[in-house]
C-alpha cells in the first residue's frame, strides 16, 4: 500500500524538528530507551506525523511544486503529479486513524485530543477556506503546532510537563525553521501565485527576519538556560547570516546544491545538539 514516493512525501530530510522537539523531555529522565513507548512514540513523529503533515502539504501545492527544483528527493520532499497523489489522503486517514487509536488506548482521552488537535491544525493550515499557509504572517505563527509534540511526548511517557520558558523557545526554533524554507521557496512560490511572507517582504527582508529570531533564541536560550554551548551555536548561526546577506550570498537565490549542503548540514546540526541536550538538560533547568 505505500511506497517510496510516500516516504519521499514524508521528507525524511526535514524529520528532525519533530524528532528534535519530541526528544526534549526527556533530557532527566534515566534508561527511557528502555520502554516501549519511547519507541513508539519515536516512530510516530518520525514517518507518520510528517506523512500527514507534509502529505497534505503536497496534495494541495502540486502547482508550486512542479516548478521547485529542490523538490523530488528524500531531503526535501517529492515532487508528486496529481495521479500521485489521488490516494494520499486516503492513507492519511488511515494511517494516523491507527496511531490515534493506539494512542488514546495507551493514555486516555487527553491524547486523543492532542492528536485530533494536530489534525486539525494541518487541515486549517492547507485547505479553503481556511488555507492559512497562505495568510502571512499568519503561516508563520501556526507554526508553534510543532510545539504539541512536547505534549505527545510528556502525555505518552509519563514525564512532566516543561517549563513555558522552553515552550517559547521551542515555538522560535518552529518560526526559524519554516522561514528558513520559505526563503529557499521563494521564486517557486512567486512563479505559481503562493502567497507566502517571504514573497511579500522578499528575500532579504526574510533573512533578517530569520535573523532577529535566531538572536532571540541565543539570547534566551543564554538568559533563561545558561547554556553557553546551545546559545553560542545559535549565534554562529546568526553569524553566518550576516555573512549571508551582507557578503556572500546577499540577494541572489540559493544553487540547488547549496540548498542541498545546507539541508545535510542541518541535520548533522541538529543531531549534534539534540545529544547536547538530552545530555546537559539544560533546556529544562529554569
Amino acid at each position: 500500500m505505500f511506497s517510496l514516493l510516500d516516504l519521499k512525501i514524508s521528507r525524511p530530510g526535514l524529520w528532525f524538528p519533530t524528532i528534535w522537539i519530541y526528544l526534549v523531555p526527556f533530557a532527566n529522565e534515566v534508561d527511557f530507551w528502555l520502554n516501549v513507548n519511547f519507541w513508539l512514540g519515536l516512530f510516530f513523529v518520525t514517518f507518520p506525523l510528517n506523512y500527514l503533515v507534509y502529505g497534505l502539504n503536497d496534495y494541495n501545492d502540486i502547482d508550486a511544486d512542479a516548478v521547485n527544483a529542490r523538490k523530488g528527493n528524500f531531503l526535501f520532499g517529492a515532487k508528486a503529479s496529481r495521479s500521485q497523489l489521488k490516494g494520499v489522503l486516503t492513507k492519511i486517514t488511515i494511517l494516523t486513524s491507527v496511531f490515534v487509536v493506539a494512542f488514546t488506548f495507551i493514555s486516555g482521552f487527553k491524547m486523543f485530543l492532542l492528536l485530533l488537535f494536530m489534525v486539525v491544525v494541518n487541515i486549517l493550515y492547507n485547505f479553503k477556506p481556511f488555507r492559512i499557509k497562505e495568510r502571512p504572517p499568519f503561516e508563520i505563527l501556526i507554526q508553534v503546532g510543532y510545539v504539541v509534540t512536547v505534549f505527545f511526548s510528556t502525555e505518552l511517557n509519563n514525564l512532566e510537563t516543561l517549563p513555558w520558558q522552553t515552550l517559547v523557545y521551542l515555538s522560535l526554533f518552529a518560526f526559524q525553521a519554516h522561514i528558513a524554507g520559505e526563503i529557499m521557496d521563494m521564486y517557486p512560490d512567486l512563479a505559481s501565485g503562493k502567497r507566502t511572507t517571504a514573497t511579500l517582504i522578499g528575500r532579504n527582508n526574510s533573512k533578517l527576519l530569520m535573523l532577529l529570531i535566531l538572536v532571540c533564541e541565543s539570547v534566551l536560550v543564554w538568559y533563561w538556560f545558561e547554556d553557553v554551548v546551545l546559545a553560542s551555536f545559535l549565534g554562529l548561526f546568526s553569524a553566518f547570516m550576516i555573512l549571508d546577506i551582507l557578503v556572500v550570498f546577499k540577494g541572489r537565490a540559493y544553487t540547488l546544491p547549496e540548498m542541498k549542503l545546507f539541508g545535510y548540514l542541518i541535520n548533522i546540526s541538529a543531531l549534534a545538539s539534540m545529544l547536547w541536550v538530552l545530555y546537559s538538560g539544560k533546556l529544562l533547568m529554569v
